[in-house]
């Protein structure tokens, strides 16, 4: 029977089972090796083409789309690709316009500042941003009162790279100052077997092309999904000595709540409570989250999107409705007949 691992050395940049440093040599180097996001790519290609021919840095780039499709990635590729050093610090850590003058303040000429969850930095930080953006410097107020003074301080010339989940929150003029705003789509099926297929030779594992396609199914249209679960699988298949068969694939994602559409444990809960205790809705956000006994703010974020996406739940003026599709999937199809009719 072949081996379900790869009995070869470890390969060096992998050598370490942490979850963290699987990621860290996952992620691709360069734009050609991306998978997926083809036009974005095709976009930033050019964006640092142009930057290079004419000797400048490149201009800003905002990064939007929902978690786990490789905005972080994209980020550090163009650092890599313009042959910059890149500088990673996040919105919710600039809390106070100090704390950004701090970070711009030593930034070296050409450096790449990659600011995740962009739209969670403080106002008086963002405001801050604009100038420095725009012109290449910063006020910095001495003093307090009527004695305070602004100090101009020029900045060396710097790329800023902001990573949002949630592009309607950030202001109007800190979004127009963005040279380039790039929109990430979910990935397709397909795409997420080449991902799965370049993750696996790395974790050595063996496993065929039906078996990928079904881990990459469920994986929601995201990379980072997509290659928790083959871990998953990789542990499943190593445990039971089952080798990282299609019967092992289906056992470990279904031992770990996963269902055949990609809905987890709290996908599930949320439908529940919306076709058995409300009837399928509507039902507003904060009875939903009290309900599930999860934050509002998770529901929204993480639960709904996906929900909405693939057909199952409606949201309204008047709340989160059930679709005929979501009665249908949990087993309601009478009711969704005699709710629906014969038409979706």
């Amino acid at each position: 029977m072949t081996p379900a691992f790869d009995d070869s050395p470890v390969r060096p940049d992998v050598e370490s089972d942490s979850e963290v440093a699987f990621e860290g040599a996952l992620r691709p180097k360069s734009l050609e090796e991306f998978v997926g996001q083809r036009k974005v790519r095709g976009q930033l290609q050019l964006l640092l083409d142009a930057a290079a021919m004419q000797n400048r840095t490149p201009d800003h780039i905002l990064l939007a789309g929902p978690p786990g499709l490789g905005k972080t990635t994209l980020a550090m590729i163009v650092a890599h690709e313009s042959g910059r050093p890149l500088r990673l610090t996040s919105g919710p850590a600039i809390q106070h316009a100090g704390d950004l003058a701090a970070v711009l303040s030593s930034l070296v000429p050409g450096e790449v500042l990659f600011i995740d969850e962009i739209h969670r930095m403080a106002r008086s930080a963002e405001e801050m941003l604009y100038l420095a953006m725009e012109d290449f410097r910063i006020d910095i107020m001495v003093g307090k009162g009527a004695g305070a003074t602004s100090i101009p301080l020029d900045l060396a010339p710097f790329t800023l790279v902001g990573a949002t989940t949630r592009s309607g929150l950030l202001p109007n003029p800190l979004r127009d100052r963005f040279g380039f705003t790039a929109h990430l789509e979910f990935y397709e099926t397909d795409e997420l077997v080449r991902v799965l297929h370049r993750a696996a030779d790395m974790l050595g594992v063996r496993i065929d092309e039906e078996s990928l396609g079904e881990i990459a199914s469920r994986s929601r249209g995201t990379p980072r999904i997509a290659n928790r679960l083959l871990r998953r699988v990789r542990d499943y298949a190593l445990v039971a000595g089952t080798g990282a068969t299609l019967e092992a694939v289906r056992a470990a994602l279904l031992l770990y709540d996963v269902d055949e559409l990609g809905l987890d444990r709290l996908d599930r809960a949320v439908m529940s409570i919306i076709l058995e205790r409300f009837d399928g809705g509507p039902v507003g956000l904060n009875t939903l989250a009290v309900s599930v006994g999860e934050e509002a703010e998770t529901i929204e974020a993480v639960v709904e999107p996906f929900l909405v996406r693939i057909g199952l739940l409606s949201r309204t003026p008047r709340g989160r409705i059930a679709t005929k599709a979501g009665w249908a999937h949990f087993g309601f199809s009478r009711n969704a007949d005699v709710l629906f009719g014969d038409d979706l």
